[in-house]
C-alpha cells in the first residue's frame, strides 16, 4: 500500500493550469447553453426518434446476444502495480477503463451499475458484469468524466469511489461539479475545454468532443461534455469519452500527441440519421485515432449496454476489419475482453 505521505505529496502538487491554446473556452449560445465547435448539431424529428425509442423498449424486454467476452480479474496484480506503475490499461466495461501510468492509477467514466438509466426498473441493462469489482481496485488517484449521460456519469459508482477513498479527485467538464456535490462527492475539479490540472508530475487536459448533455427533461446542454488527455513523463493517453467525428481531433493530435494509446468509442452508431453527429462508428473511430497520432487505438463503448440499433456484436468486428485500411496493424487496434489488462 502506498504511503500516506507520498499520496499527500502528489496531491499537494496538483494545481490548476492555464488553458491550452486553441481549445477553449467552449462556445455557448445566447441562452448560455453549451455548443459544439460546429455549432448546434442537427437533430432528427419524431419520425426517426419515436420509432428508435420504441425499439429501445423492445430491446430492454427482449435482450439480444452479443455482449463482449469477459475474463476474471481479482485486481491483485493491479494493486501491486500501483506501487510499480507498469503502464497498463484494464477494460472494466463500456467506457470505463482503469489506467496505470506515471505512478498514478485513474479511471475513466466509472460505471458499475446494472442499468444506464435514472430508473431502477427500466432502461438499458448491463449485459456483462464489470471486469473488476470496485473493492478490488487499487487506490484511485483521480477520475475523469466525459459528460453527464447515465452510461458515463453514474451516481452509485461515483459515490462508492468517493466513500472508498476521500483523496480520490474527480475531474469533470463545466456544469457537472454541482451534481456530484449534491450526491456527496466533494473532491471535484471542474474544467473548461483547454483547462488542465497537474497531478503529481502528470498533466491532465480537458479537451473538446462533439456530443451533448442531458440528465433530465429540461437541462439539455446546461453542462459541458469533453474528451481528456493524460500526459505523463513516460506515456501519453487519450480518452475520447463519447464523440462524433470532428476536425478538432486532428488539432488535439498536433498539440498534445503523439499518443501511446487512444481510447475511442466504437458503438452506438445506428440509426445514422440520429447518431452520426454525436457517435463514432468503428471506421470513424480508427480515423479519429489516426488524427490523434495514436500508436495504438483501443475500442471502448460497446458490448456492455445495448444502446442502439446496430447488431450488438458488430462494432468490434468492423473495428478489427477496418484497422489495416486506417493504417493500424492488427496488433495496434485493440479489442480487449472485459477484465483484461494490457501493457502499453
Amino acid at each position: 500500500m502506498r504511503s500516506t505521505l507520498i499520496h499527500l505529496a502528489l496531491l499537494s502538487l496538483s494545481i490548476a493550469a492555464q488553458a491550452e491554446p486553441g481549445f477553449g473556452p467552449a462556445p455557448r449560445d445566447d441562452e448560455g447553453l453549451f455548443l459544439n465547435d460546429a455549432g448546434l448539431l442537427y437533430r432528427p424529428g419524431p419520425d426517426v426518434t419515436l420509432p428508435f425509442f420504441a425499439r429501445g423498449i423492445w430491446r430492454s424486454l427482449s435482450p439480444r446476444d452479443g455482449a463482449a467476452s469477459r475474463v476474471t480479474n481479482d485486481g491483485a496484480w493491479l494493486r501491486k502495480n500501483a506501487r510499480h506503475s507498469v503502464p497498463t490499461v484494464t477494460w472494466v466495461g463500456h467506457a470505463t477503463l482503469l489506467v496505470q501510468m506515471s505512478h498514478l492509477s485513474f479511471l475513466t467514466d466509472p460505471m458499475w451499475s446494472d442499468r444506464a438509466s435514472p430508473l431502477a426498473f427500466a432502461g438499458p441493462s448491463r449485459h456483462a458484469a464489470p471486469g473488476v469489482a470496485i473493492n478490488d481496485l487499487p487506490p484511485i488517484d483521480f477520475v475523469v468524466i466525459s459528460h453527464n449521460h447515465y452510461d458515463h456519469m453514474d451516481k452509485d459508482s461515483l459515490v462508492a469511489l468517493a466513500a472508498r477513498d476521500p483523496n480520490t479527485r474527480f475531474l469533470v467538464p463545466l456544469g457537472n461539479r454541482e451534481t456530484l456535490q449534491v450526491w456527496g462527492v466533494d473532491n471535484v475539479t471542474e474544467l473548461d475545454w483547454g483547462g488542465s490540472i497537474r497531478i503529481g508530475a502528470t498533466q491532465v487536459h480537458c479537451l473538446p468532443a462533439q456530443h451533448w448533455s442531458r440528465r433530465g427533461i429540461a437541462d439539455g446542454r446546461e453542462a459541458l461534455w469533453s474528451s481528456w488527455a493524460v500526459i505523463g513523463a513516460d506515456r501519453r493517453f487519450y480518452f475520447g469519452g463519447d464523440t462524433g467525428y470532428f476536425d478538432g481531433l486532428g488539432r488535439i493530435g498536433k498539440a498534445l500527441g503523439p499518443f501511446d494509446l487512444a481510447a475511442v468509442p466504437i458503438g452506438a452508431y445506428e440509426p445514422k440519421a440520429m447518431m452520426q453527429p454525436v457517435h463514432l462508428n468503428p471506421e470513424e473511430a480508427l480515423r479519429a485515432a489516426k488524427d490523434l497520432r495514436a500508436a495504438r487505438a483501443l475500442a471502448i463503448h460497446f458490448g456492455t449496454f445495448d444502446l442502439t440499433d446496430e447488431p450488438f456484436p458488430e462494432p468490434p468486428i468492423r473495428f478489427k476489419a477496418a484497422a489495416a485500411a486506417a493504417g493500424f496493424s492488427a496488433s495496434d487496434a485493440w479489442v480487449l475482453q472485459i477484465g483484461e489488462t494490457r501493457e502499453f
